[in-house]
């Protein structure tokens, strides 16, 4: 674990500080604090949109503090109406209970559960499944009043179209979190993205309210990329850190495509590198933009820390072979790499037994696939040395039979340096 440095100033730096209630930078410098954040499981995955926060737990404890990952397995049967339009499905307690353990062994990656300054795991279904109705709006809904409520804007925000009293009830059952924490686990932080200050302020003030004690609030500024948009998508939606749902081929190179505009800013929030390290890459990136040492850097790290050292290395071929010249490592790619890194590049799949018979290259790159509209356009490519099959140029005398075929299944064509097209033997 890294010295003690001052938690709110490693936000500030880091371009991650939204808001705080007054006095908690006094009271992280007083000493190791326990703070929170609440990770709803209404997925069997994290992805990285919610990385902002992970990462907000990681620098906690790389100051000196005690980080506490609650998963909401109570909260998650209810459903937060901040920053949504419409109210979303409620999942049933077995799925709930299944979401929060994959979520779980995904934190493990990022925080020590070991040491001094341990990160703890809790679950609010485990002091919410006895509590009824009546005990609720006694011991807690009495102190909070519904003007109170009323004026948050994830409240307001919702009242045209529409908001269940379920919904509704949201801050009060996220309120009493951070009162339970607080009594029980000594926790006087909550954190969060800054579309839950509404909730975070509602807990510091039941806090007050139910008897006392200290406590805080941090929230953290959303993440969006220098063009505007929402950090955390790609193409194809979400890109998760579960390999099943996004594999680790993609992952990686979700962050080493970062744009320029945005690597030093993610490189601060999404690695434990030192202000002077960020600064130091991001100046040797700007000698040689074209490089993208920072992202190769960011990318590497990101992917290891999710994935493991193995499934970076993994990646890292696969791009050298995707996007370099040599036939050399095509044999090494397994058959989900090949469908990873050629996801959306044309693909047709020709028999087996056609292949075999062997097929003139100028039929295989337009009749056979389609590949090239016309056979005088195939062999034009051919004539002017464009056309390469497995990485490796070929002329108009060329057949493509078994042989060519890698792992027994695939092969690659290509024109020029980025048309690709993928054969699969059927």
């Amino acid at each position: 674990m890294m010295a003690k440095t001052d938690f709110i100033e490693a936000l500030r730096w880091r371009g991650m500080l939204q808001d705080s209630t007054p006095g908690v930078a006094e009271h992280l410098q007083k000493g190791p604090a326990s703070g929170y954040i609440g990770f709803d499981p209404t997925a069997d995955s994290l992805h990285v949109g919610h990385l902002v926060q992970v990462m907000t737990l990681t620098h906690f404890q790389r100051c000196g503090h005690r980080p506490i990952a609650l998963v909401g397995g109570a909260t998650g049967m209810v459903g937060d109406p901040s920053g949504k339009r419409t109210e979303r499905n409620l999942l049933d307690e077995d799925a709930l209970r299944h979401n929060q353990e994959c979520v779980q062994k995904q934190l493990e990656r990022f925080l020590d559960f070991s040491g001094t300054n341990a990160a703890r795991m809790v679950n609010n279904y485990d002091w919410f499944k006895d509590m009824g109705f009546l005990r609720f709006i006694r011991e807690v809904g009495k102190h909070i009043t519904v003007n109170y409520m009323m004026a948050k804007d994830s409240v307001k925000s919702r009242l045209e179209s529409g908001l269940s009293f379920t919904e509704f009830s949201y801050q009060l059952v996220q309120g009493y979190d951070f009162h339970w924490l607080n009594k029980h686990e000594g926790c006087t932080v909550q954190m969060g993205g800054s579309d839950q200050w509404g909730n975070i302020t509602t807990g510091t003030e039941l806090i007050r309210r139910m008897g006392g004690g200290e406590a805080y609030a941090v929230t953290t500024q959303l993440l969006t990329k220098a063009d505007g948009t929402k950090f955390g998508k790609s193409e194809g939606g979400n890109v998760w850190l579960d390999a099943a749902r996004t594999s680790p081929y993609k992952f990686y190179q979700f962050w080493l495509n970062t744009a320029d505009a945005d690597a030093a800013r993610m490189a601060a929030i999404f690695t434990p590198w030192s202000q002077a390290e960020v600064e130091a890459l991001t100046e040797e990136h700007a000698k040689a933009p074209h490089l993208r040492q920072l992202q190769k850097e960011l990318a590497a790290h990101i992917t290891t820390l999710v994935h493991g050292k193995g499934e970076l290395d993994a990646a890292i071929q696969a791009s050298t072979i995707l996007f370099g010249n040599a036939a050399e490592g095509l044999g090494t790619l397994s058959e989900r790499q090949w469908l990873d890194v050629f996801d959306g590049v044309p693909q047709a799949e020709v028999a087996r037994t056609a292949i075999e018979a062997g097929i003139p290259i100028a039929d295989l790159l337009s009749e056979t696939t389609g590949f090239l509209p016309s056979k005088g356009e195939a062999r034009r490519a051919l004539k002017e040395n464009s056309i390469s099959v497995n990485k490796a140029k070929v002329d108009d005398g060329r057949t493509v039979n078994a042989s060519d075929l890698i792992n027994g299944k695939f092969i690659l064509l290509q024109r020029g340096k980025k048309n690709y097209f993928l054969v699969k033997a059927g």
